[in-house]
């Protein structure tokens, strides 16, 4: 069991510690990048040692925040940290074990496998949290470090449009636009420009798409078959999950994406009427309680029913 600290305790054991090697999660997302890299400039600010380890599966969208920040040979790990990374299911490709001295972490569903844990569920973005503490650390941001953690906040929040945006959350985006993140460019590369195999691909997936209970769940698939015909890579699949709330009428929209035959990892996003986390733990998964996900060992198909009948379950308690 982890033990909890404060903004400010976390700031006084970073203080005390050096050589970090910080840890992005499996199918990294902007959050969790950005916090990461933004957490690791944040350090050698300090004069600290500090280094990210490499993540495999970081897409071309996110490369650019890593380059320079990988461990050279040699490298002697002292405080192994894990930025946005809710449980020890969801440590990156290639990871060779160690104990987790630090997690920092936004996800009410954290599995406390960390021995330290600085944890706040009520921020929209772990980009929040790495804020606050680089404000208790004392650390001015400059361009980069801005550069990242907005790229962190805009994207865990939907360019701002998701229902875990706060205050405190547009606060933050201010605050990191008045320390020079290009927030114009950003937006533009993370939420406009996509490739044409990506555009494809969105055609493929809405085609397939379809409504349960009512019009109010929407269910959109993206199988193999549909990578194929497509010609979409990873590097085209950020933020799949957004397309099917598009609908409109649907409140509790789902994201079924076949990764090999008989494996599917589920995306879930809802309103109030439904806790995502509750419906995605039924399935050995977790999250936030309007942004959840979990995995299935079965095909596409079977998936839908069996997450479409959990969520009107939990819908009617």
């Amino acid at each position: 069991m982890s033990e909890l600290l404060t903004v400010r305790e976390c700031a006084d054991f970073i203080r005390s510690r050096d050589n970090f090697l910080i840890m992005s999660h499996c199918r990294p997302d902007g959050d969790t990048v950005g916090s990461a890299s933004a957490l690791c400039l944040i350090l050698r600010a300090m004069g600290k040692t500090a280094c990210l380890m490499p993540n495999p599966e970081i897409t071309s969208r996110y490369a650019r925040f890593v380059e320079g920040l990988e461990p050279p040979e040699g490298f002697v790990c002292e405080t192994l940290t894990a930025v946005d990374l809710a449980a020890d299911t969801m440590f990156p490709v290639g990871f060779a074990g160690g104990e987790v001295e630090l997690c920092i972490d936004h996800h009410g569903s954290n599995s406390r496998y960390a021995k330290r844990l600085l944890l706040k569920p009520e921020k929209a973005a772990c980009g929040e949290i790495v804020l606050e503490l680089a404000n208790e650390l004392g650390v001015k941001l400059d361009k980069e470090m801005a550069d990242r953690l907005y790229a962190a906040v805009s994207t865990d929040t939907g360019c701002f449009l998701y229902r875990n945006t706060t205050a405190d959350t547009h606060r933050a985006a201010a605050e990191l636009i008045d320390a020079g993140a290009d927030y114009g460019g950003l937006n533009v590369r993370l939420f406009r420009k996509v490739s044409p195999a990506r555009l494809k691909l969105e055609g493929l997936i809405y085609s397939a798409m379809r409504q349960y209970f009512d019009g109010r769940v929407t269910v959109a698939f993206v199988t193999l078959d549909m990578m194929r015909e497509s010609g979409a890579t990873e590097n085209d699949c950020d933020d799949l999950a957004s397309l099917a709330g598009r609908v409109e009428g649907s409140s509790c929209s789902a994201t079924i994406r076949e990764k090999a035959p008989g494996l599917c990892k589920i995306s879930l996003r809802s309103s109030f009427d439904v806790n995502s986390s509750d419906v995605c733990a039924k399935f050995g998964g977790g999250g936030h309680p309007m942004a959840a996900g979990c995995a299935m060992s079965c095909a596409p198909e079977e998936a839908a029913e069996r997450l479409v009948a959990a969520i009107i379950e939990e819908w009617k308690h």
